[in-house]
């Protein structure tokens, strides 16, 4: 890690964690590595190669979420499962301080399919990576620059059910918003060309860390 003033940023070709933490809990339910494509006072950008082994939220039983209906989904007991990332791979981009992040996806042959903004909370940096908390609705957005939310539903199941409340609920709702705002006057990143970007040939596939759940200094002290 680079340290440029106070500020410390990890060099291209880094390795590190993009983790989630529970929503109204204090493990980490989501673990992702990633490698850095780029880390400045303005942006980090990151690469989950395909085939990257991750940690992903299941049922105590070991299934997916989405095998039990979205009103019960988010009281069933819960664990993480070990998988690996299937099919393309994801560039990540995120400004500090921002309450979302971007993600760039594409079909087979590098034929860009869209972007997607993940509303979160904003990444709060250590040494080992990046921690956020999905904050449930999300935007999908096309190579048209049309643009729709998603999972409206999910975001008013976790309002019933205990896990936002009404203020934190309009704080995303507002971030929503200024996302939409940016996306209408087509600015940054969706206006920096990222869709054309490519990854290092000579960039492995980073490995899921065995502490890949500990606590950094900013939760613990």
């Amino acid at each position: 890690m680079e340290t440029v003033g106070s500020a410390a940023f990890w060099a291209p070709g880094s390795q590190i964690l993009w983790r989630y933490q529970e929503n109204a809990g204090e493990g980490f339910h989501i673990a992702r590595p990633v490698t850095v494509v780029r880390d400045d006072e303005d942006l980090l950008a990151v690469w989950l190669a395909p085939g990257t082994e991750c940690v992903k939220p299941v049922l105590a039983d070991g299934a997916s979420l989405n095998s039990v209906p979205l009103a019960s989904r988010y009281k069933e007991p819960r664990g993480t499962a070990f998988g690996h990332w299937r099919g393309t791979g994801v560039l990540k981009l995120a400004r500090p301080g921002e309450p979302w992040s971007v993600w760039l996806f594409w079909e087979q042959g590098w034929r860009f399919k869209n972007w997607y903004v993940n509303l979160e909370t904003p990444l709060a940096r250590w040494e080992g990576g990046v921690d956020s908390e999905d904050h449930f609705l999300d935007i999908c957005v096309y190579p048209d620059r049309s643009w729709s939310w998603l999972d409206e539903d999910e975001f008013a199941q976790a309002q019933l059910d205990g896990l936002m409340d009404p203020q934190a609920a309009e704080r995303v709702r507002e971030a929503g918003r200024s996302a939409v705002e940016t996306i209408r006057v087509w600015g940054p990143p969706f206006s920096d060309a990222w869709q054309h970007w490519r990854p290092n040939p000579a960039w492995g596939v980073p490995s899921l860390p065995d502490d890949w759940d500990r606590t950094p200094a900013h939760l613990s002290s």
